[in-house]
């Protein structure tokens, strides 16, 4: 790259925007910030706004920086969606609020750094037709869909994605140690530093099943041909074999500014944070091992999903956020996650070819039938 490549980021105070701007700060001569979007925590968006001094910036609620243009809530994000002037979005924001502001990227042409699962859990097939028909990049940011992504030189020849799991913090724990689990004790992942609700998902093996899902519409790989194997170390990050059999793998260490680099510097590379920090004699060991099924369901439960189509992908999705957020605030335990989605999927009548729409209806039907359904077994 010659010039600046211009870069907007959603979701600039969570987990992933905030390392995004630590590899940005890094490679300050390579990037210029149009845009930064923070939601709800209005104090570290403005000291970002202050070091990085943006065009513009997006918050829940009305804030105002000398010389910064300031854009509120959704119609917000998508305004920056809108400005041509981006080179590549990152959307890091959590939730559904990302899929809308993505699809405005692809219709102004713009390239996606995708840190945000809900967009292709919810609309994928929606979201890859669109940005196919535009000529849009979108780069996955997720450390198995990046490493995916770095292996494929040629779809056609790949025979089978293998998706890596660490296996969160009850990989050697009991189902009864599961059924009795503290949030402290689900949020204590032994590799990996995320947010909250991601964390819980790791812990149920669920963000492995959302991963499925996101790797059959990234790479348009039929589910049948997309595994997933536990590997605690987190070294490898995701492998391909070749239909000649060849498996092609990365690693790196467990640090989120590898991907995030690599998505937002595509296809360049450049000496960054994480540089030069992996060393095979003192990894000394790499294990790998199938999950148990049986001990975490959630992972099956995704493959059902996402062979079903349509909007159960969106059901699933929904029943499990819920059931994530009552978990994080005692109202069930982390084992009810399981039952709870469960329950959503078989009572879910699937919308075929959904539209934008249809989707959120559906994911809006779905989250107050979750709310209700988790308040009833708190009063029964």
């Amino acid at each position: 790259m010659t010039n600046k490549r211009k870069i907007s980021i959603l979701g600039s105070t969570g987990s992933i925007g905030t390392q995004a701007l630590e590899v940005i700060e890094k490679l300050q001569d390579k990037f210029e910030i149009i845009a930064l979007a923070g939601g709800s925590n209005v104090e570290l968006l403005k000291q970002q706004a202050l070091k990085f001094k943006p065009k513009y910036i997006c918050a829940n609620k009305e804030i105002k920086i000398e010389g910064i243009k300031t854009l509120q809530g959704p119609d917000g994000l998508e305004e920056i969606c809108s400005n041509k002037e981006n080179d590549i979005i990152l959307v890091a924001v959590s939730g559904k609020i990302g899929l809308k502001p993505t699809l405005k990227a692809i219709e102004n042409g713009i390239d996606i750094a995708l840190a945000n699962k809900e967009t292709l859990v919810m609309a994928g097939d929606i979201v890859m037709s669109a940005a196919k028909k535009a000529g849009v990049k979108i780069i996955p940011v997720d450390s198995e869909h990046c490493a995916i992504h770095q292996c494929i030189k040629d779809i056609s020849q790949v025979e089978k994605l293998i998706i890596t799991a660490s296996g969160g913090p009850f990989l050697h724990k009991t189902i009864d140690d599961m059924k009795n689990a503290t949030v402290a004790e689900a949020l204590a992942h032994p590799r990996w530093n995320m947010g909250r609700k991601i964390t819980v998902d790791s812990a149920t093996l669920i963000n492995k099943g959302l991963e499925i899902i996101e790797a059959h519409h990234l790479f348009n790989m039929p589910y049948d041909k997309i595994d997933v194997v536990i590997h605690p170390q987190s070294i490898v990050h995701s492998a391909i074999e070749y239909a000649d059999g060849s498996v092609i793998a990365q690693l790196g260490l467990p640090s989120m500014h590898i991907p995030i680099q690599y998505a937002i510097t595509y296809p360049e590379r450049y000496e960054g944070i994480k540089s030069k920090s992996f060393s095979f004699s003192e990894i000394a060991r790499l294990d790998f091992e199938k999950p148990d099924y049986e001990k975490f369901p959630g992972v099956k439960m995704a493959y059902t999903a996402g062979t079903t189509g349509g909007s159960m992908p969106v059901c699933f999705n929904a029943a499990n956020e819920e059931a994530v957020f009552a978990f994080l605030d005692n109202k069930i335990k982390l084992y009810d996650i399981y039952s709870i989605v469960e329950k959503m999927m078989s009572s879910h009548s699937t919308v075929i070819n959904p539209t934008i729409d249809e989707i959120f209806a559906v994911d809006k039907e779905i989250r107050t039938k979750t709310q209700e359904y988790i308040k009833g077994r708190i009063y029964k």
